[in-house]
Order: C-alpha cells, then structure tokens, then sequence
C-alpha cells in the first residue's frame, strides 16, 4: 500500500508560520496538485490543528483525524491508532493508497513508525525564518529522488520514495 506525505513548504523549511495558519500561501498549482493526489488515494490522514486550518471536511475523501476529542461531523472519523495500526486497517479495509497531510508531528510520528513509502514536498518561493518545521523531532530516514517538476516559474515538486 501506497502511504504518502504531502507537504508544501517554503524554501527556509518551513510548512506554516504558527498552528492556526490556513496554509493560503501556496501557489495554486501546489493547491491543484493537493486536490488531485489526495481524491486519488481516497484517504486523507491529519491531526487536529491541520484539520482546523480546513474548518471542514475535505470533500471526496475519507478524513480521518488524530485527535482526543471526537469531532462531530458525520464526515470525519477521530482515531488515537497507531500509525502502523491505521495503516493496516486501512489496508483491509480496501485501501490502496493514503495520504498524510499534517501536521509536523504527524508526519513524524508516521515517518518513525516506519509506514511512509513517498514523500510530496513542493517547495514554495518563500521564506519565514521561523515557524514549524517540517518535522518535530529527529528522524533517520533515507530517501532517494523519484521525480522533480517544475509546477511554475518558481515552485517545484519534489517526489522521494523513502528507503526501507
């Protein structure tokens, strides 16, 4: 099963300026590449600041979100699995692909859990200089270069498969 991180982030590393930030400052490229990938997995996985910065759930997904309240939306489903657990049921479930759309801890928690196959990054023409980081803590994952698109004059896409 494909599991995916996607992520844009500006070019000093940076994936938001603060928790709350509606990520608007993404070229609109990198909003139509987000649109597309995550209809196409089908499942979309986040914590629950990402998932405020939506104010709501995704259409054409299954939003799935890590959270120790229950979000009353029909739509959304909360969990406190593991990371390797969600994936399997997910994978018996029917499941072929999975994205994974936030926030830093989420992406580190799964990138250290060991269940990451790909890695999106669309490097955006900004600089913050401080913010949150693409990940929380230290992690040791290689990674080799599967692909590099330009998106515009200035955004490219990066697409790593994380070596297992």
């Amino acid at each position: 099963m494909k599991v995916y991180i996607i992520a844009a982030m500006t070019a000093d590393g940076f994936i938001a300026r603060n928790s709350n930030e509606l990520i608007d400052w993404t070229s609109s490229e990198d909003k139509k590449f987000f649109r597309e990938m995550t209809k196409k997995s089908g499942v979309l996985i986040m914590g629950g600041n990402t998932y405020r910065t939506f104010k709501e759930p995704l259409p054409g997904r299954r939003n799935i979100v890590y959270s120790h309240q229950n979000i009353e939306q029909p739509e959304v489903e909360t969990t406190r699995e593991s990371p390797a657990q969600l994936v399997q049921r997910l994978k018996i479930e029917g499941a072929s692909q999975v994205a994974i759309a936030g926030g830093s801890s989420i992406y580190t928690m799964f990138l250290k859990a060991g269940v990451v196959t790909d890695i999106y990054l669309t490097l955006e023409p900004l600089m913050f200089g401080k913010g949150i980081k693409l990940l929380q803590e230290d992690v040791n994952t290689k990674l080799t270069l599967n692909g590099v698109s330009k998106f515009n004059e200035n955004t490219v896409l990066l697409h790593y498969k994380v070596i297992k």
